[in-house]
């Protein structure tokens, strides 16, 4: 599992609030910042520190100090010396606790626990329909959480945090999915408090696209300021990462392009109700019906993606033109953002679809848009949701502002859980 604490492309300046990654900002005379510079690897030492911040050596000490015996920091050697006393090496503790994510899909659930430095720890993976229903997708949910707690020998009290993605427009803030197509039964559900209540720790629930896309930033492309990734599976939708953050709109609703209408598709109904719908004529589920209308029963995405794989004639031609109704929508929306990075991600990501959204985007895009675009298939696959789950909690929880609160209102030395 590929770590998440990789640097972002710049600090801000020497005694200025620097912006975090997830929203959170800190005053860089704080503790809470001074954890966040060597968490994101800008400074191993104590000289190191003193640079970025100006503090005087006595304060400096008393605050690594005390994320010292709160559990936030650990010694790991000492600099190699070029002569004097050599420094030594500061680094997170990433034994300061342990993470839970869920990846819940149309079709599938896969939960994880990692340790806070991204280690994945064990995971589980079933398949369940998120159409089941909240009660019994998140009676699952605790349940595999309990499992993989008592496979990696760690307590409740152990757990920092959670995330889970869901395959529908999530209010950020609150934690609630809001209209969700392909979720029966989800609307206006508080997943949120729902597992809070039940674990007694922060949970931060977003939409699946958003986490892949952040998985992918942080684990391959922490420098790229604008990286967009497109999901394709049962439905279709997009992850935009601008500057290491997901960018969600005013209710999460951002980067919906499965229902972008189609003027020349009036006819097709989506799941959401409405006509037209980019997801409704070019999604796996899609396929699928359109393959089944053919006189080739397809039950599924997963089942459309075997007949793909097997050569099957029809099945290959409707990938490659879902991509290319795709790549026509894609190269608005490339436009628009001027991504670095375009990820294509889902079931349908290694089959002729790639061909025809790449076809079209080329074709329809301005070549300035598309001159410094790298456009790649997931290259963490399946695990990119859980990867972008973990760097959701750790940015939210170990935050400046965070970390500052927790070591003003409980005493240092019972701070780290567990210890």
């Amino acid at each position: 599992m590929p770590t998440r604490d990789r640097p972002p492309a710049q600090a801000g300046p020497p005694g200025s609030p620097v912006a975090v990654r997830g929203g959170a900002s800190g005053n860089q005379n704080s503790a809470g910042h001074l954890l966040w510079l060597v968490r994101t690897g800008r400074a191993r030492t104590r000289s190191e520190l003193q640079a970025y911040t100006g503090l005087s050596r006595s304060t400096l000490v008393a605050r690594i100090d005390a994320l010292r015996a709160a559990g936030y920091l650990r010694s790991s050697g000492v600099e190699e010396s070029t002569g004097g006393r050599p420094a030594e090496l500061l680094e997170f503790d990433t034994d300061h606790g342990v993470v839970l994510v869920a990846d819940l899909g149309a079709n599938h659930a896969r939960a994880a626990v990692l340790d806070v430095g991204g280690t994945l720890l064990h995971e589980e993976h079933e398949h369940i329909k998120i159409g089941e229903g909240p009660a019994y997708v998140l009676d699952w949910v605790d349940a595999a959480f309990g499992r993989l707690l008592a496979a990696a020998g760690e307590s409740r009290e152990r757990v920092r945090g959670m995330g889970v993605g869901v395959p529908g427009p999530v209010e950020y803030d609150a934690g609630v999915v809001t209209e969700p197509p392909i979720m029966p039964g989800w609307d206006g559900v508080p997943i949120a408090d729902r597992l809070r209540a039940t674990w007694g720790c922060p949970v931060f629930v977003d939409n699946d696209a958003n986490l892949m896309a952040l998985g992918e930033q942080v684990a391959f492309f922490p420098d790229c300021p604008a990286l967009l990734l497109v999901k394709v599976a049962t439905g279709i939708g997009a992850g935009i990462v601008i500057d290491g953050r997901v960018y969600r709109g005013i209710d999460g609703g951002a980067g919906d392009i499965g229902h972008i209408r189609l003027a020349s598709f009036p006819d097709a109904r989506c799941e959401c109700g409405l006509y037209g719908c980019l997801s409704a004529v070019a999604s796996g589920l899609a396929l699928a019906q359109r393959l089944t209308s053919g006189g080739t029963p397809t039950q599924s995405g997963p089942e459309l993606i075997e007949r793909i794989r097997e050569g099957h004639g029809e099945a290959v031609h409707l990938a490659r033109e879902a991509g290319r109704l795709v790549g026509e929508v894609l190269a608005t929306v490339v436009c628009l953002v001027n991504p670095g990075v375009l990820v294509i991600a889902g079931d349908l990501a290694e089959t002729h679809f790639v061909t025809g959204v790449r076809e079209m985007l080329y074709r329809y895009a301005l070549p300035r848009a598309t001159r410094h675009l790298e456009v790649t298939t997931s290259r963490l696959g399946p695990q990119s949701a859980v990867t972008g789950a973990h760097a959701m909690v750790i940015d939210e929880i170990y935050s400046p502002s965070a970390v500052d609160a927790e070591l003003a209102a409980v005493p240092t030395a019972d701070l780290s859980r567990g210890r």
